[in-house]
């Protein structure tokens, strides 16, 4: 494949740095922007595209370079917030990234910082910073140097991370005391805590120790550095997490003051869209409303089946205004966190559930996008406009979609043909468009803990799905959509939402699942959630739907927010962001106020001069916050789960293998979905071997195995509440035969883009247990003060 002699042959290696020279400076690297770069004629431009299509097949790149610019695979964002590690050989310090989960996302890459080179006494320096510092780099791509992935230059220390050992204080007659640690990790490494070193910790106290000694032979001695408060209390299990995570929970007293003080905005600079009945659906039991919808035929005779679409979401920007105790308390927790038993959220109630709560009847400030629709769902236009409206409605979910039905109570059948028919139709439309898309999509039951008065377990359901969900969820896409593409066109700075194709990796280890159930993974180009699509449909109403719908997510990368657009897999968007909930995500409240700018709607949008840098550091920290807070919940979530079950001791349960390693087998109980873990060594006579390519433990003198995805029949014989930790003993008899057979048939099953089928790490062993932020789309449905009801974060 000889490249024409009007320009000098670029290496596969030049290339791959043009894409990362590109990614540092925040641009785009597409087919075009390459072969202008290195000079390529019309032949030249044919031979790069079949050597991009060989790179990304490679696994080195995604992207085709056409429809979806090129960007390296696997590469970190160009800045990110990072811990220092410790040194290297020669001193120099080293980092990796803060929220990293090495069972999803394999090893975590080595950080070395770069020695700074101006004088530390000028004021822009940044101070040195030190093992277990918290620091914001900007990274560059290195070779191989030493181990090393990446050099990262410091920007800002944040702070240094909590050293801390949380766990349950438990006092001995002695005036002693031990410590039960809440880490799952740490179970059976209690402490002791001396007498005199116990502070004012009473029995069941929550708190903080610092570890004094470690013995090889017994328990190490630690002292207590803070107590949190009593886990005999209501509602302490989400305490456990709030602290173990270092979550802010207590809010600053400038900024209730300053939410106190501030007052509702008015009419001035605002079109007056009162008139416009707008309406709210949401949880039975929201206590926020931010978002107001409305649709109605278009009239225009240019547009034949058309719709308006009018999405309208609380102003927040008018409240919260940039450099403020509010603003800068919003950035520290960067989205409200979610627990079955109490919200942490990012704003003071005084805002969140007052002010820009669009209650119905009465006067709220809102941004609103209207947006045309055709007949086949396709966008003709949008506008965005800042107004006053007033609620015409609030309906729940259950409301709107009884009204529609047509078995409405009193209050959806006032409003069911004026305003729910017409969103209905509407939402008919916009579907077409959607399916046209083919964004993935995955059907996983959600289930919904609902808690006693003293905050324990009553029982888990799973809600129902309605159609009005969905409804909700659509409009919300479409105006996040709107608003990037408002904004890109402005060439204001913003906060993309993106997620990026699923890695080789991943794709080789679903190819390993899917051989185990005797599917091939079809053939295919480029890839595209249509993909996944089919294999769902494949598995649709059979017994492994939803094990394969659970495979299919933990194949998908991480979304996340960032400053330099690279398009939503997911969805199968070329361009994303989150406009619908600045009430809880902080990345909204920026779309906002850069919409507010762009548009010239006022004084208040994003502050003059700021900078590609800037909305980095601010789309690292968010992203870091949205970990934190989805690793909380779903420990929050476990806990609870484990407190229910601890009187079942003995019970037997029905579930399924959710992940195979060395060490065991995890298992996911059917109905509270609770995870819990049988030790390869209690599973019989046979002595088994970790098959990592088959994720199954095989007996070496039986050939019995126990593979992932497997139905299994399980007792519980220990449960450790305050850790969220299970253990059972296995009931069922393994597959008799090997496993090996229907792997070995997939190799090379898929063919587009040079994925053959091969072995993969283990997450958490082999297939283990899914880690957070997975693709989704849209507005998250949302429980008590905006709980999101779905764990699909978009």
């Amino acid at each position: 494949m000889p490249l024409p002699v009007s320009a000098p042959e670029p290496s596969r290696e030049a290339i791959l740095d043009f894409i990362e020279t590109e990614r540092q400076a925040g641009r785009e690297a597409g087919r075009r922007e390459i072969a202008r770069a290195f000079g390529l004629d019309s032949g030249g431009k044919i031979w790069l595209k079949r050597l991009l299509k060989e790179i990304a097949e490679d696994g080195a790149i995604s992207g085709d370079g056409d429809e979806h610019p090129v960007h390296l695979r696997g590469a970190l964002p160009p800045v990110m917030l990072c811990e220092i590690k410790g040194k290297d050989r020669d001193g120099d310090p080293y980092a990796a990234p803060l929220e990293w989960n090495e069972a999803d996302q394999g090893a975590a890459p080595k950080i070395l910082i770069e020695r700074q080179r101006e004088f530390r006494a000028k004021r822009h320096a940044a101070p040195a910073p030190g093992i277990g510092d918290h620091v914001l780099l900007k990274l560059t791509r290195l070779k191989g140097v030493d181990g090393f992935s990446y050099s990262g230059r410091v920007l800002k220390v944040m702070g240094k991370g909590k050293a801390q050992v949380l766990g349950i204080f438990r006092a001995l007659p002695d005036g002693s005391g031990r410590l039960i640690p809440i880490d799952k990790k740490s179970q059976g490494r209690e402490a002791l805590i001396p007498k005199g070193q116990t502070g004012d910790a009473q029995d069941g106290d929550l708190v903080s120790v610092a570890l004094r000694s470690e013995s090889r032979f017994g328990p190490p001695e630690a002292q207590v550095r803070e107590r949190l408060g009593s886990i005999k209390s209501e509602r302490a299990v989400s305490l456990i997490a709030i602290h173990a995570h270092g979550i802010p929970n207590i809010f600053q007293p400038a900024t209730l003051a300053e939410a106190e003080a501030v007052r509702q905005a008015g009419t001035a600079g605002r079109e007056d869209w009162r008139a416009l009945p707008l309406i709210t659906i949401d949880p039975a039991d929201a206590k926020d409303h931010d978002d107001a919808v409305h649709a109605a035929p278009d009239d225009d005779p240019g547009n034949p089946g058309g719709h308006v679409v009018t999405v309208a979401i609380a102003d927040v920007a008018a409240y919260v205004r940039p450099g403020s105790a509010l603003d800068r308390e919003a950035l520290e927790r960067g989205n409200s966190v979610y627990f079955p038993d109490r919200v942490v959220p990012m704003l003071p109630e005084r805002i969140s559930n007052d002010l820009c709560s669009l209650r119905e009847g009465e006067d709220r400030p809102a941004l609103a996008v209207r947006l045309v629709l055709k007949a086949d769902g396709s966008k003709a236009s949008h506008s965005f406009h800042r107004i006053l409206m007033r609620s015409a409605a609030k309906l729940s979910y259950q409301q709107a979609q009884a009204g529609i039905d047509g078995q409405g109570d009193e209050k959806a059948a006032a409003v069911r043909d004026a305003i729910l028919m017409p969103l209905w139709a509407a939402y008919g439309v916009a579907s077409r468009a959607r399916d046209a898309r083919q964004p993935l999509d995955l059907d996983l039951p959600e289930r919904k803990l609902i808690l006693k008065a003293d905050g324990s377990v009553d029982r888990v359901i799973v809600p129902e799905r309605l159609a009005a969900h969905k409804l909700i969820e659509e409009f919300m896409i479409l105006a996040n959509v709107a608003a990037a593409e408002t904004l890109e066109k402005a060439g204001s700075q913003l906060i993309y939402r993106c997620h990026d194709e699923p890695s080789v990796e991943k794709m080789r280890a679903l190819g390993e699942v899917l051989a185990s159930i005797g599917i091939k993974l079809p053939k295919e180009g480029a890839l595209r959630p249509v993909l996944f699509n089919r294999i769902l449909g494949m598995i649709k109403g059979s017994e492994n739907e939803t094990f394969i719908n659970e495979v299919v997510l933990r194949t998908q990368a991480q979304a996340e927010y960032v400053a330099e657009n690279y398009g939503h897999f997911g969805l199968n968007l070329r361009r994303y962001a989150h406009f619908t909930s600045p009430i809880r995500r902080y990345a909204d409240l920026i779309v906002h106020r850069a919409l507010i700018s762009s548009q010239k709607f006022g004084d208040d949008g994003l502050p003059k001069g700021t900078t590609l840098e800037a909305l980095r550091e601010v789309s690292t920290r968010i992203s870091a916050a949205e970990r934190r807070a989805m690793a909380a919940e779903r420990e929050t979530t476990d806990r609870l789960i484990a407190h229910f079950l601890a009187d079942q001791i003995g019970s037997s349960f029905d579930g399924r293998i959710g992940g195979v390693n060395r060490a065991g087998l995890f298992i996911k109980l059917d109905g509270t979905g609770a995870d819990g873990f049988v030790p390869a060594s209690t599973l019989g006579a046979d002595y088994y071997r970790y098959d990592e390519a088959a994720h199954a433990l095989i007996g070496e003198r039986t050939g019995e195995s126990f593979r992932l995805g497997d139905r299994v029949h399980v007792k519980l014989v220990e449960a450790a509440p305050v850790a969220g930790a299970l253990r059972f003993e296995l009931l069922s008899e393994g597959r008799q035969g090997s496993v090996r057979s229907a792997v070995r048939a997939s190799r090379g099953a898929f063919s587009g883009g040079g994925r053959p089928g091969s072995p993969f790490g283990p997450g958490r062993g082999g297939a283990g247990k899914g880690g957070p932020g997975r693709a989704g789309a849209g507005k998250p449905g949302r429980g008590k003060s905006g709980k999101p009801k779905t764990g699909k974060r978009r």
